[in-house]
Order: structure tokens, then sequence, then C-alpha cells
């Protein structure tokens, strides 16, 4: 199941919660409370950071539905159609959804029960199952007119729990009523929750007349047409829903000790010498390491032991690439990732989740932020901040740096590369740096003279190599055409002339391997690489998707162009990485298990496993100028993590943890993964003295 995201990475929301709405014009309580289906054309907005960006459109007639569904975001966007036939009990006996995703990649996805038996092909494979009872199919590629499906059954069901195909259950769970106002009239709804097909819950709205109103999360909505007014509200409430789970989440698993915490039994790895020290212990007071002690010094009288049993401690590491959102927080933490850099968000989402971390209401990383700011064209991102000229940019990077917290500016794809050396002097009289894509007909060269401090994505790095000027990499030319890096040669001139205008000028790279690797590797019907040491762990949802390609492979030919245009990737970061260029480990996927496999990625151009470590926690801790932490020593923040192997000889040893210390608060992932519907990985630490 693919979640709703300002990337949509897989595609459309598989499971995305939204759907069609209808329905008097006096919206008021009726007896009947069981759902009915629209019997016309329904409209609803598609709107992302304020934007409105598509729409949703939904026809029934009798025991049919029809669904047109599209939106473009930052030149990209899914576009599907589906029809969905039920049964004379609501239940979806027929389903069918065709189409593309956000990058591309064609959906023929079909469900169908016949003569007892459901049957199933998506992008992940074919599946059936006998049906002995009402059960809900879950569609990998589902429009926002899903969860108005799911809810005409699990309405009708006396504890609102039902099975689903291919597997698990789902469940409907009542929020609180609502009235909404609209253009002409107020509607009076309830907001729900549904759950139990993948990491976190979805939320959406239905009218009195149970029919479908809005989904509604922080950043993405889609809402009945004539509301759209109330979007921002509803974002909001969405981001209260997703608090108040992970707030209870943190009430219930965090640890936090007023004694102090003897950490038993840990090799302690050591940036300086790259290894792992002999076994100690280390003792946490309050959010500080206290001391390393030798081995055999005993327990004092009133500390809290947790028994390490061997195993490796680790300092936190860091996702230089992060969209950070509440429910990304925790898993980012629980996966040792304790800081991250944002890389692009909407103030009014990212600053509040900041300060609830750092209150301690929300688990999640430090977070270091940075100052979105995209230029207004067809194709702009609607994500951050927008100008229209090269005044209105400069006065952006002023208000950032007014607001206090924000160490750089990113600059995406639609800005012109003309107001860039403006911009840049402005961040740089603020003492803030410079990083971001490229922008549209700009070129590296031409932005390291304009002021970039680095480059983000190492396809923004090559594109100007392979392209023509007239080529618009704003649009999805940015990610197809790395099929022509397969013929690329490395010892050009032009290559080598950016090469050393990097060096030069100490420009560094947030290459963001990982989506690359996804992007081009990624076959539907595989499950992708990054994923293939944790997949088993995860819920059905997620290993079914783990199986969507990113891209559509049109033939052979394409397939070996992308899969040899990877290969040129890893020899251009290797190059960088032998001439001394400043590589930083990002995702732009969510972070947490994902920055593992980018961390284990940089093993495959020329770092160690004991380098890669060093680089993703005490090098970048360095890089963004944080003093307090990045390593395991006295007096530093006790932000680390606790994996049972050796992570300097087997860099995979990090995928497993077993432990986490942010600040001293600490967490046991294998007791939390649960909530997530997650199978831990590891045993509980042992804890004496609480």
């Amino acid at each position: 199941m693919i979640k709703f995201d300002l990337r949509l990475i897989a595609g459309a929301a598989a499971f995305a919660l939204a759907a069609c709405s209808g329905g008097n014009d006096a919206n008021q309580p009726v007896e009947d409370t069981s759902p009915s289906v629209a019997a016309a054309e329904e409209k609803f907005a598609v709107i992302i950071g304020g934007t409105r960006v598509g729409h949703v459109i939904a026809t029934t007639v009798g025991d049919a539905a029809k669904i047109d569904y599209q939106f473009s975001n930052n030149g990209r966007g899914p576009a599907m159609n589906e029809t969905v036939a039920f049964d004379e009990n609501g239940l979806p006996i027929g389903w069918t959804i065709a189409g593309k995703t956000t990058f591309g990649n064609e959906i023929e996805e079909t469900f169908e029960i016949a003569d007892g038996v459901a049957r199933w092909r998506d992008a992940a494979g074919e599946g059936e199952a006998e049906v002995t009872e009402p059960t809900l199919y879950i569609p990998q590629f589902g429009s926002p007119y899903t969860p108005f499906i799911a809810a005409r059954v699990l309405l009708a069901d006396d504890d609102m729990t039902v099975p689903a195909f291919p597997a698990g259950n789902l469940r409907l769970t009542e929020m609180e009523e609502l009235t909404i106002a609209g253009e002409t009239a107020s509607v009076v709804a309830k907001a729900y929750a549904i759950s139990g097909a993948d990491l976190n819950p979805d939320y959406f709205i239905l009218d009195y007349d149970n029919l479908f109103f809005a989904y509604i999360s922080p950043r993405f909505i889609v809402i009945r047409e004539g509301f759209e007014a109330e979007e921002k509200r509803l974002r909001d409430l969405a981001a209260k829903y997703n608090a108040d789970r992970y707030e209870d989440i943190q009430s219930r698993f965090a640890r936090q000790y007023a004694e102090p915490v003897r950490i038993r039994n840990v090799r302690v790895f050591d940036p300086e010498t790259l290894s792992l020290t002999d076994p100690v212990s280390v003792v946490v007071e309050d959010e500080t390491i206290a001391s390393v002690d030798p081995l055999a010094t005993p327990t004092a009288p009133g500390e809290v032991e947790i028994d390490g049993a061997g195993g490796s401690l680790v300092p936190g590491i860091y996702d230089m690439h992060a969209h950070m959102s509440d429910n990304a927080a925790i898993l980012n933490l629980l996966a040792g990732v304790t800081s991250v850099r944002d890389m692009g968000n909407e103030m009014d989402v990212l600053e509040p989740l900041r300060e609830k971390i750092e209150s301690g209401q929300l688990a999640g990383p430090r977070i270091s932020m940075s100052g979105f700011i995209e230029g207004v064209s067809e194709t702009n991102n609607s994500t951050g901040e927008l100008a229209s000229t090269e005044q209105e940019a400069i006065d952006l990077v002023n208000m950032y740096a007014e607001r206090g917290g924000y160490h750089q500016i990113k600059i995406y794809s639609s800005v012109k590369g003309e107001w860039v050396p403006a911009m840049a002097d402005a961040a740089h009289g603020h003492g803030m740096r410079v990083a971001g894509h490229i922008p549209a007909f700009s070129t590296p060269d031409e932005m390291i003279e304009a002021g970039y401090d680095e480059i983000t994505h190492i396809n923004q790095v090559m594109l100007s190599w392979v392209l023509g000027p007239e080529d618009d990499t704003r649009t999805l030319k940015r990610i197809t055409g790395m099929a022509m890096f397969a013929d690329l040669d490395l010892n050009s001139e032009k290559v080598q002339t950016t090469l050393q205008l990097m060096e030069d000028n100490n420009i560094v790279v947030d290459p963001t391997t990982v989506i690359h690797e996804f992007g081009l590797l990624g076959r539907n019907g595989e499950t992708r690489a990054g994923a293939l040491d944790y997949v088993d762990n995860m819920p059905v949802g997620f290993q079914r998707n783990a199986k969507v390609a990113l891209l559509n492979v049109a033939d052979e030919e394409e397939d070996a162009a992308y899969r040899a245009a990877f290969d040129k990737i890893i020899d251009l970061l290797t190059m960088m990485h032998e001439r001394g260029i400043v590589i930083v480990p990002g995702t732009d996927l969510g972070g947490a298990f994902n920055l593992h496999r980018e961390v284990e990625l940089f093993t495959t151009f020329g770092f160690t496993p004991a380098q890669a470590l060093k680089r993703a926690s005490t090098d970048m801790a360095a890089y963004l100028g944080f003093e307090d932490r990045g390593s395991i020593e006295p007096g530093k923040l006790a932000d680390f993590f606790l994996v049972p192997g050796d992570p300097t000889a087997d860099i995979k040893a990090i995928k497993t943890i077993a432990m986490v210390s942010r600040g001293g608060k600490v967490y046991f992932p294998s007791e939390i993964y649960p909530e997530f519907g997650i199978e831990p990985f590891t045993d509980v630490p042992a804890v004496s003295g609480e």
C-alpha cells in the first residue's frame, strides 16, 4: 500500500483514503446510517500545500463506479481510471485500474471474485484466495475513492473490522463530529481513521449521508469542491490526529530515567581509529554522556543498567535529505537516525513538528531546517515558498534568515538561474549555505560560479552532460534522461571541467544514491534491492509496494540502459570520492531503513564500512556545525544506538537495532514496531534497577 506523499514515489496512494460524495443539500443526519452510493458525478479537488493540483471525479451508476483521478505537481503526477463492481451488499467483486504512476510506471491492476475465489494481479504479481467471508480487497494503486468503498462495508460490520485481501484486516475507527463551512452551506460530518493495511492509519471524512467528503493529511488533501477554503483547517486536523497517536506512543514507550543509566558491555565505535573499542560501559546522565568506563567498573547504587550483551554502540546517523513528517519522525529515530536535515517543507508543517520533538511531545530526530525556494511556473513544486521575480526570491532568503533556525536555503528547479547570484549573496550574508537542484536551462558549472555550496541529487550534476540546452529538467526528462548516462564518458572534458570546479570550490554533493537505485534498478514484481534486508518484517502493504518499480521500463534495451546508468552513477561517485569531493548521505525516501541502504551504498564507491559509518555520523555533525554530538565520549549528547553485530566489519549490522538513545531518552524498537505492524528484529535488552 502506497501512502499519500508529496513525492508519491511508487504511484498513486494505494489505500489513500478518500472517496466520492453527495447527499442532500441540507446535510442533516438521517436515520439510515448505512452508506449509500452517489447516483451522479461528484468532483473533488486535490490540493498540495494549499495549491490545487488535480481532481477526483467519481460517477456511480447502479452497482458500478468509475473514477478519474489525476494531479500534476512538480512536473509530474499520477493519472488513472478505475472501474469497480459491487455485489448487493456493497462489497467489491470486480476492480480494474489502468493508467500511470507519478513517474510514468504503467498501471494494469485487476481484481475479481468468481466461483468463491478471489483473484488479483498488480505490479507485485498475482494472487488468489478462497472467499469464506466478506473480505475487502486493498488495491495497490487505488484512487482517493478507495476509502468510501471500504467504509460502505466497514460501517455495516458490528465491530467495523473486516478481513482483507491479500492479507490482514481493515479496521475503521470513528474520530469526531465536525461542521465544515462551504461556499453556500455548511456540512455536518464525521472524521474516521482506517488502519491495518500499512504502517499508519489514514484519516478521512464522511458527511452525515455517509458519503465521502475529504481525505486529510498534514500535506495533502482531497476535498469536495466548494469547500476548498477549509483545506488548511482539515490538514491541521490530520496533523492533530497524527500527533495524538504519536504522543500516545511516546508516553507509553519512551524511557526517561531520573537516575544515571549504565549501558554495560558494549564496544563503542571510535571515529578516529575507525574501529570498535574493547568492551566498556557507557554512563548517561540527563542528556549527556557522563563517562565511558572500563567493563569491570561496578554498577553504582541507584543506577539503571541496560545489558548491551557485547553489541556495538554507534553514534546516531544523519539523513541529509529528509522531508520530515510526524509519521516519519518516530520511524527514523527507531532506525538510529537521531538527526536529519530537512531539505524542503511547508513552514507550518516543519516548524511545529520540530518544536514538538524538541519539547518531548513526539519522538523524532533533531531537525536542521532548509528554506525551500521555488520559482513560479506551470510545473513548479507546490512545496515551500514561491518567487516570481528575483527580488521576491531575495526577500524569501531574508525571510528564512529572520525566522531563525534555517541554516541554508534550497533552490528548486523553476528558480531562474540568473537570480541565483543575488540569492546566494543574500544567503551568505546571513551565514546561510546554498544548496539545491540545478535550475532548468542552467548548468552545474554556472551554479557553482553563482554561489552554490552543495548540489542536491547526483542526476542534477550529470544531466547537463547528456541533455541539450532546450531540455526542460522540470519535467520527467530529469528522470527518464538518466538512461543517457549509460554512454557518458566520465573522462570527457565537460565532465572533468565540472569536477574540477567542484573540487576548487569545495562543492558538496548530496547524491541520494538510494532513490536513484530504486528508480533505475527497480522492476515490477521484484523486491527492490534497498528493501531486501527488512521487507519480510514489514506489513503486507509495504511488502507489495516494495515490488513496484518507480519508472516504466519499455523494453530490454531501456532496461539495459537504466542498469548501465546506475553503474555510471557509482563510477562517478567513486571518481568524486577519490578526488576528495565531499559526499553526504541522504535519501529523499523518508530516511529510516532507506538511510541504512544509503550508507551501505557508500561502500560501493570507495568507503569502507567504518568510513561510511563515520561519514553518516561524526562527519555530518561536524558538517552541520554541531560540536556537542557525533561521537560517544564524555560531555557529548547521548545520541547513539545499539546493534548486536559489528558494523565496521559488515555495514548491514546497522539494520538490526536493539536500543536507541536520543539525548538520554531511551527507546527499544522491538517494543514499538508492533504498533506499526512491523515484526521486531531483535530481543529487548535486559534492564535492571528501573
